[in-house]
């Protein structure tokens, strides 16, 4: 990934919140089958190994896990917040005109060997934290144990586990970094505009985080 100097990020907590809060991420490969994509909800366990370790599992008829075998390493990329930017909201564009749109993004990948799993022991750790990790937050939070056991036990005949230790990551936070202090909080101030077409609070926090 093409990385300039102030929009590289590489500190683990922070790669690791983006993970966390943006589990849906795309598993990339390129194997017999050629290049596959699949968008997978993947589980961060930072604790684990060098740069922590993604865990997932996917549909037994998806045929991308079979073209994990072999392979050594995939690519598992993580969308943040992103939006497009506008001009207009540049101080820059009143003092001299040139300026051009771009677009604001936080973006995470990993990579590493994949291991395909079928243990059912594995499977269930799996399943029960990614249902932890998304029910938790609701006031009554379903879990796995509500559904009937033998339910449960046909479901998780029809996925497998992937494991993927990350041996090499990279994060790239694009905020207007580059642009000088009046456009970045220009650009802060439009993206928490509730009047604007190009509103977004979320991102906004993001761009104001980095200035």
């Amino acid at each position: 990934m093409y990385i300039p100097p102030a929009f590289r990020e590489a500190t683990p907590d922070t790669l690791h919140a983006l993970m966390r809060a943006h589990p849906l991420a795309l598993l990339v490969t390129h194997g017999p089958g050629g290049l596959m994509a699949s968008p997978v909800p993947f589980l961060i366990y930072p604790d684990e190994g060098g740069h922590g370790v993604l865990r997932a599992h996917v549909a037994r008829a998806n045929p991308h896990w079979r073209e994990l075998a072999g392979l050594d390493e995939c690519l598992v990329v993580f969308q943040g917040e992103e939006g497009y930017v506008t001009p207009s909201w540049y101080a820059t564009k009143a003092a001299t005109g040139k300026v051009v749109p771009t677009w604001n993004y936080a973006t995470v990948h990993a990579w590493g060997r994949p291991t395909v799993v079928e243990d059912a022991g594995w499977l269930r750790r799996q399943i029960d934290d990614l249902t932890r990790l998304q029910e938790d937050r609701r006031p009554e939070p379903w879990a796995v144990d509500d559904a009937p056991a033998d339910f449960i036990a046909a479901q998780m005949k029809a996925i497998v586990g992937i494991e993927i230790p990350i041996a090499r990551i990279e994060g790239k936070w694009k905020m207007s970094q580059n642009r000088a202090a009046e456009d970045r909080a220009g650009v802060a101030a439009g993206l928490a505009d509730v009047a604007d077409p190009h509103h977004d609070a979320a991102l906004a926090d993001a761009v104001k985080r980095r200035l």
